[in-house]
């Protein structure tokens, strides 16, 4: 999703350096000098995000902040030169989901903006979860922890076995070569014999019964799945 992102900011330099990194990212930016021009931007084309300085001419960031959240969730990011814990409570209190001290690297905005609209969607968090998961048949592997499961199960892999097993279910009804299966799990350095992939399938097998890692013959291995 192409995110739309406010910026409420009356310095040139930051307002360049800003929108410079978050495009670099893919966003859209638009960018206000002041909270009453932001208020137009909000009613003609609102942003997903807000960045908002609190020291602006004529409405400052705390009232516009105000303003917002009586018509809106979207999330607001608050960056300022005042650094006194009073403000910042003062800036949350209000509707701030994030306060960030000037001066900051814009890197560090970068991140806390990916890591804010991840958290204020569930929708593309649970994507991206899913993502994580390779469900096979009855073989379910869960990439972020390094955990598989067979037939509701969780099943104790070594190292190899899971990377094996990973690298079938990426690439299911494909047949692998013993010798692309050797570089693939052992790396290209390895310099034992091909009996070793043998080994490993043959342990896969014990511990996931019936799993359809099929011999090719005179080939090597492949998953079958016929939802696939």
């Amino acid at each position: 999703m192409n995110y739309h992102i406010g910026v409420v900011e009356d310095d040139t330099n930051i307002q360049n350096i800003v929108s410079a990194y978050l495009k670099k990212e893919g966003f859209t930016i638009t960018v206000s000098d002041s909270a009453e021009e932001a208020w137009q931007v909000w009613e003609t084309g609102p942003p997903d995000m807000w960045i908002l300085d609190i020291m602006l001419p004529g409405m400052d960031g705390y009232d516009f902040c105000k303003k917002i959240r009586e018509e809106s969730d979207v999330p607001i990011i608050i960056i300022s030169a005042k650094d006194e814990e009073i403000d910042k409570i003062l800036g949350i209190e209000l509707g701030g989901d994030d306060y960030l001290t000037k001066p900051f690297s814009p890197r560090e905005l970068v991140a806390r903006v990916k890591r804010l609209f991840k958290r204020s969607n569930p929708v593309i968090q649970n994507t991206e979860q899913e993502k994580e998961k390779i469900k096979i048949d009855n073989l379910l592997i869960r990439k972020n922890d390094r955990r598989l499961f067979w037939i509701g199960q969780e099943i104790e892999v070594t190292s190899k076995e899971y990377d094996m097993l990973l690298l079938f279910a990426e690439n299911v009804n494909r047949a692998f070569s013993r010798e692309e299966l050797l570089i693939k799990i052992w790396g290209d350095d390895y310099f034992g014999s091909d009996r070793a992939v043998d080994d490993l399938v043959k342990r896969i097998r014990k511990k996931l019964d019936d799993i359809q890692l099929e011999t090719v013959w005179g080939y090597g291995y492949r998953l079958r799945s016929e939802e696939e």
